[in-house]
């Protein structure tokens, strides 16, 4: 994966902010992780014209923190459409102090799940 820019669509933008910390001030992993999540579903919310669910997150990668006033941007990319399954790669970078270097500070590949009304798998629709 590209260290120099970011891959996919600019899916999330948000701010971390101090509530969003541990005790060393570093913004918790876990909340970059639901961030990550939020981009992948709205991604493959997108692909599949409607409710998706997240089944597995492979080959996460915490690469540098991120720290309060960061922009956290978050980048989506369908790479693979099964029958009702979708991998999606997610990368999120840091605009450090909301205007500053951008650096790629994680990355991981999602798998979402198309699924109707009653939270049962169904087939993603074909594309050309």
């Amino acid at each position: 994966m590209d260290d120099d820019k970011p891959t996919g669509d600019l899916t999330l933008r948000t701010m971390a902010m101090p509530a969003d910390t541990n005790a060393s001030g570093d913004i918790f992993g876990g909340w970059v992780l639901s961030q990550m999540d939020l981009a992948g579903g709205i991604s493959a919310g997108q692909r599949a014209e409607g409710r998706v669910v997240t089944i597995a997150v492979d080959k996460m990668k915490f690469i540098r923190p991120v720290h309060v006033g960061d922009v956290l941007c978050v980048y989506a990319q369908v790479v693979h459409v099964g029958n009702s399954s979708m991998e999606i790669k997610l990368e999120s970078w840091a605009l450090r102090q909301r205007y500053g270097h951008r650096e790629k500070v994680t990355e991981a590949i999602f798998t979402m799940v198309a699924v109707d009304d009653d939270g049962k798998p169904r087939p993603v629709p074909k594309r050309d």
